[in-house]
């Protein structure tokens, strides 16, 4: 009996502490946005938010004057600090910038990066990082990636849109160009061209390594917020997200092998002479590093797909659809490719750079497109040791900062009221040339020490196709069709870029 009535006392404390609790966290959390809660943090909101996770990133900052603590479930590391605060990103990429590096669970994350240069720290990033920037600087590394995009434009591009115009068919402009992009790619990286965009439409085929991508890069965005013991239990049991990427990186992998293996029985002196193959002289030049083993190939391959593939054909396929959709801002480049290029070539308008420079129009419409759909939507780093931002918030030693580009690009306090505008004009100054807006305020390429090498080429390759597709055909959006962010840790449309193709008459 005494027992009994122990154990109803015992029932009713509990259960009245448990109904304390849950007032308490109710009436703390009463009209926030990202309610906070015992043991499973903020997750639940997240997950909600998951299909509309960029614009509600957006909503959040706004919200907390651009800077937010993210608590994760105990005891599973998943809690960061998100910013987009650019004082706050200029101290930790530049001013600060030996405090912050990838850290290990960045490494856990992107594991399929291996050991490349997006994937290094410190003393050994700045070594690799040097050996890229020697090469990046050669002329005759220019002029070859300038020929190869070229090329590719010419032979394969036009050919392909062209057939597509006189069939009158409908066509996933961000599969054609991810495809075109994937191509220049491992030309640039092994002299080796896999046709993924042929010069017909009935010729289009599925390409396993080319569909990889995109896969993996979902699953690496889900890593960021799911903790690492339930990542390594799905990949354990072969189930869920982990499945996927173990499927596609199967496929990507195979893919890069071949390639490795038509590159090594082509590095002869022939083959020096005709092309200019990026892994083969980052081996080359490799300081003190010795013979590179088929590991770094692959790893270095597989970084230059992820940095020259996905993210340009997703600011080329943004800027398409932005300028579709502005019929006065596609007239206005029109008329700056009349003015300075058409008369010269009866293909591959403005094929070169010195052209390429007075399309000042077209430029300032890539950085608005790239500015509001940045390729990169966010980024994640680690502090060494404790720090405060300069907007006054602490962060912890070993713990995760991210920063959002999308976010920022949608900022009042960065690009005035009208920011969610699509508006060349604020990029161009009054006497007609591109106005500088500090990289830590315009992210896309990165900013400080980490800033992206290939800046200048990405702007060459996507003037190169903007200019000539625009010149030569009208692209229209299939009325109806869903235009909205892929949720991954590239800026991919969710349903592709539905578009009919007809000729343009000038």
């Amino acid at each position: 009996m005494f027992m009994l009535q122990y154990s109803n006392i015992v029932e009713f404390v509990a259960i009245s502490i448990l109904f304390f609790l849950y007032i308490h966290y109710w009436r703390r959390n009463r009209g926030k946005i990202v309610p906070s809660w015992p043991i499973i943090g903020m997750v639940l909101t997240i997950l909600r938010y998951v299909p509309d996770f960029h614009n509600f990133t957006t909503l959040v900052l706004k919200r907390h004057g651009g800077t937010f603590q993210f608590e994760g479930p105990w005891f599973t590391n998943t809690s960061f600090t998100g910013t987009s605060d650019p004082k706050n990103i200029d101290h930790v990429t530049n001013k600060n910038f030996g405090n912050y590096g990838k850290g290990s669970n960045f490494k856990e994350i992107l594991d399929v990066l291996g050991g490349s240069i997006l994937n290094l720290d410190f003393h050994e990033w700045k070594l690799e990082r040097t050996v890229n920037q020697l090469i990046f600087k050669r002329k005759n590394f220019q002029n070859f990636f300038h020929r190869s995009v070229q090329k590719k434009v010419e032979n394969y591009l036009l050919p392909f849109l062209n057939d597509v115009s006189e069939a009158g068919a409908q066509v996933d402009l961000q599969d054609v160009l991810n495809r075109f992009t994937f191509d220049i790619t491992c030309t640039i990286a092994y002299g080796f061209d896999p046709n993924c965009l042929p010069n017909k439409f009935s010729k289009l085929r599925e390409i396993a390594s080319l569909k990889s991508l995109p896969v993996m890069e979902e699953v690496i965005f889900y890593r960021h917020f799911i903790p690492i013991y339930l990542r390594k239990l799905q990949k354990w049991l072969n189930v869920g997200q982990e499945k996927k990427f173990k499927v596609a990186q199967e496929n990507i992998d195979r893919f890069l092998y071949e390639c490795m293996s038509t590159y090594s029985s082509r590095c002869g002196e022939e083959f020096d002479v005709c092309y200019f193959d990026l892994v083969k002289e980052l081996t080359k030049e490799g300081y003190g590093r010795g013979e590179m083993s088929e590991t770094y190939v692959r790893d270095t391959g597989f970084s230059l797909l992820i940095a020259g593939n996905g993210t340009i054909s997703s600011g080329l396929s943004w800027f398409f659809w932005l300028v579709s959709i502005h019929p006065v801002v596609q007239a206005k480049i029109i008329d700056e490719i009349n003015e300075n290029c058409h008369t010269q070539y009866e293909n591959c308008i403005a094929s070169r750079e010195e052209d390429l420079d007075k399309l000042v129009y077209l430029h300032a419409a890539l950085c608005e497109a790239l500015r509001l759909y940045p390729p990169i939507p966010f980024e994640h780093i680690c502090s060494v040791k404790s720090d405060i931002l300069p907007s006054g918030d602490h962060v912890s030693e070993n713990t995760k900062l991210m920063y959002s580009m999308y976010a920022m690009g949608r900022m009042e306090q960065i690009w005035g009221e009208d920011c969610m505008e699509f508006k060349p004009e604020r990029w161009i100054s009054n006497k007609g040339y591109i106005i500088h807006v500090p990289s830590f305020k315009f992210l896309t390429f990165n900013t400080g020490p980490r800033s992206c090498l290939g800046k200048d080429l990405s702007f060459v390759q996507m003037k190169m196709v903007a200019a000539t597709i625009l010149w030569k055909f009208q692209i229209k959006v299939v009325e109806g069709h869903p235009v909205m962010p892929r949720i991954s840790i590239i800026l991919r449309m969710k349903h592709g870029l539905k578009v009919e193709v007809t000729k343009r008459c000038i």
